[in-house]
């Protein structure tokens, strides 16, 4: 719980919300426990118990906001961070506890930076989750010794309570009925009584308690493949020091790329406070990216974008960690073929342009078109991010297929038409207030929609390519086939050539 200043840090203090229709206390501090005060009370009962007892109303969308920033600022230690609701949270810490010099410092250095930030912790290490979470909430062992046997970790879990095992109210309570009191109690006793009277799924938390599997730990963010970072005994807050390190990282982070032959499309900066304050700066890029100094620039140009009280240095940032979002294949760069070199420039060129532009705008605001392999005109094509990878362009037609008008219209405009055969080209047709002769024709094509969607989701259409008295062009269609309408047939302009 959050000390809401240090004066009143030891004061009685609990958090209430109304369940079934009464106001119960829901969360207490150590002060209020020790005055008696438990979660479940009622409020007027805690009152009348201790009557300075300081009360708040519960805001449950805070809490969960609060433990999502402590998640994401526990990504210090480790990218595999998880939620671990409604007041915990789950690290994976495979390999990363020799960073801080074992696991017993790594556990400290977890409770000390949470009491800076006026959390009180519990912490816990174990080689499954469960065991983990069950040593924090019910035990005063933090860790589990580094060569534990299973032998060992039964006896561990053996000492805890039946609430450990996290099972429904309405299990607990019949296990409690049948008089056993702890975990030790189950694990002495056959398991296809148990699993008879208490149903697999007791057993199957029995199996994750003694860490015999282990539950699945689903991390708040995707750890990437590629991060580089470094860490400050004291934070930096000047941005002149901060830009050299991103530097530096991004040098790193183009060696890593570069041995596996891939560019970055995605790219990351993370700003860890001392205060427990992260900050993320995310950009995108249009082609596979592996430049230490374009990367530099793009997130130079992120920056920039923030404003001034945008990173907010605070105290200063004591760790800076750089990583590639997503990657993509990318061959050798060509040195020679002074043709190929200018191409490739060129390229790069407003390649760089999308990229400082997403940077400074935003990524969703700086669009590109790509065509998609739909039959309806109006759908063909559409937009997508430019500086993040695009589904792969298609194309229904070839080469020497009907021509396309320059101006498609996002919605097609109905029209008034004559024609001189119900299923030929207009003569005349009356758009926008104006009446237009017919001076040439092209068609039709037909156009219906997939066989694979709803076979009446949209009939089908007869285009003409129409050029009017005065040259102008227009792209036509009637809706319904002839002889197969079920309602008078409808003209429309799609687009303008």
């Amino acid at each position: 719980m959050r000390g809401r200043d240090p004066s009143a840090a030891e004061a009685p203090f609990a958090l209430w919300r109304k369940i079934k229709g009464g106001e119960r206390i829901v969360a207490v501090n150590a002060a209020a426990r020790r005055r008696g005060i438990a979660p479940g009370m009622a409020v007027a009962d805690s009152r009348a118990i201790v009557p300075a007892l300081a009360l708040e109303e519960h805001d449950a969308i805070a809490e969960a906001s609060t433990l999502a920033a402590l998640a994401d600022w526990h990504r210090r230690f480790t990218p595999l961070a998880a939620l671990d609701p409604p007041d915990g949270v789950m690290l994976d810490v495979t390999g990363a506890a020799a960073l801080f010099g074992g696991e017993a410092n790594l556990l400290d250095e977890i409770e000390r930076r949470l009491k800076a930030q006026g959390f009180r912790a519990r912490t816990a290490l174990a080689p499954g989750p469960a065991l983990a979470r069950a040593l924090a909430r019910f035990s005063d062992l933090r860790l589990t010794p580094m060569e534990a046997t299973q032998d060992d970790l039964d006896a561990i879990a053996a000492k805890l309570p039946i609430a450990a095992l996290e099972l429904p109210e309405q299990r607990t309570a019949a296990v409690a009925r049948a008089g056993l009191r702890g975990v030790g109690d189950l694990l002495t006793r056959p398991r296809a009584p148990l699993a008879a009277r208490f149903g697999q799924e007791s057993l199957a938390r029995l199996d994750a308690l003694t860490c015999r599997v282990r539950d699945p730990i689903a991390p708040r963010f995707e750890a990437p493949d590629y991060i580089v970072e470094r860490r400050f005994p004291e934070g930096l807050t000047r941005l002149s020091d901060i830009e050299a390190t991103l530097a530096t990282l991004a040098d790193e982070l183009c060696l890593l790329l570069e041995r596996r032959g891939v560019g970055a499309r995605g790219l990351e900066a993370a700003f860890y406070r001392v205060d427990g304050v992260v900050r993320h700066v995310a950009a995108g890029t249009s082609r596979p990216l592996r430049d230490p100094v374009r990367i530099l620039a793009l997130l130079r140009e992120r920056l920039a974008a923030l404003g001034e009280d945008g990173l907010d240095t605070g105290y200063g940032f004591d760790v800076l960690r750089l990583c590639a979002s997503a990657v993509e294949r990318q061959g050798g760069e060509q040195a020679s073929l002074k043709g190929v070199a200018l191409a490739v420039s060129k390229t790069d060129d407003l390649s760089d342009l999308v990229d400082r532009l997403g940077a400074r705008l935003g990524p969703d605001r700086v669009l590109r078109l790509y065509s998609r392999d739909r039959h309806l005109p109006e759908f063909a094509v559409a937009t997508a991010t430019a500086a993040y990878p695009t589904p792969a362009a298609t194309t229904r037609r070839g080469v020497g297929g009907p021509p396309r008008p320059l101006r498609l219209f996002e919605r097609p405009e109905p029209i008034d038409a004559v024609t001189f055969t119900p299923d030929g080209a207009p003569l005349r047709f009356h758009w926008r207030r104006a009446m237009h002769e017919t001076a040439a024709f092209e068609g039709p094509e037909r156009i219906a929609p997939s066989c694979l969607e709803a076979p009446n989701s949209a009939p089908a259409r007869d285009y003409f390519n129409v050029v009017d008295s005065e040259g102008r062009r227009f792209w036509l269609y009637r809706e319904g086939v002839f002889g197969q309408e079920s309602a008078p047939a409808r003209w429309f302009v799609h687009g303008l050539s």
